[in-house]
């Protein structure tokens, strides 16, 4: 699946809305803190078993989520602090999202599952820039090979959520087994990763 190896072509459906949005000199910061405010609506929301309201914010949460990029580029306004806090604010959305949806429809321990998997899978690839040593940024994105590898991560998670969120509105699929799924496929993805790895990568230091 990996829909964010398709980012390229994605870009070219998004990536004008950015650039008008641009144009009204809002700050990349602004636009990530829209994101979560939006995105801790929808968990609130998801919490309330409201699934179809939680869908609709969740969507737009992930709208301006991209937006911010975007902006930044567009208006030359890319940090160190902006990538760091675009991404600790896509991680605190998604474990609100998913710790929020697990409480209101499941269990306790595959809630655990859940959230601590869907961390693992994003917080793998730091530990690899770190440990073994990806730098090289393309317009301000560190560019690795774990990128393709995982064909389950946020994207298809957000998707997914809000297509079984529709689908339990209208009583045709449970949230419950959806939520199942994504923490399924969230696992066999970290394991994916970790494979990767370990055939690659499992040699002494030099």
């Amino acid at each position: 699946m990996n829909l964010t190896s398709k980012r390229k072509n994605l870009k070219k459906i998004y990536e004008p809305i950015g650039i008008a949005l641009a144009k009204t000199h809002i700050t990349p910061n602004i636009i990530t803190l829209i994101s979560i405010i939006l995105g801790s609506l929808s968990a609130f929301y998801f919490y309330q078993k409201e699934a179809l309201i939680g869908a609709i914010l969740l969507f737009f949460s992930g709208f301006f989520d991209l937006m911010d990029g975007v902006v930044a580029r567009e208006n030359d306004k890319s940090s160190k602090f902006g990538a760091v806090f675009d991404w600790i604010a896509d991680k605190f959305v998604d474990g609100l999202i998913i710790f929020s949806i697990g409480l209101a429809y499941t269990n306790p321990l595959l809630t655990v599952i859940a959230v601590v998997s869907n961390m693992l899978h994003t917080f793998i690839k730091p530990v690899a820039y770190a440990e073994i040593g990806f730098q090289n940024r393309k317009k301000g994105k560190i560019e690795d090979p774990l990128e393709g590898v995982g064909f389950f991560g946020r994207p298809e998670t957000l998707l997914l959520i809000i297509i079984f969120s529709i689908l339990d509105y209208f009583k045709i699929f449970s949230l419950k087994h959806g939520f199942l799924i994504i923490t399924v496929m969230t696992v066999l993805s970290l394991l994916q990763r970790l494979l990767y790895l370990y055939k690659n990568y499992n040699k002494d230091y030099d």
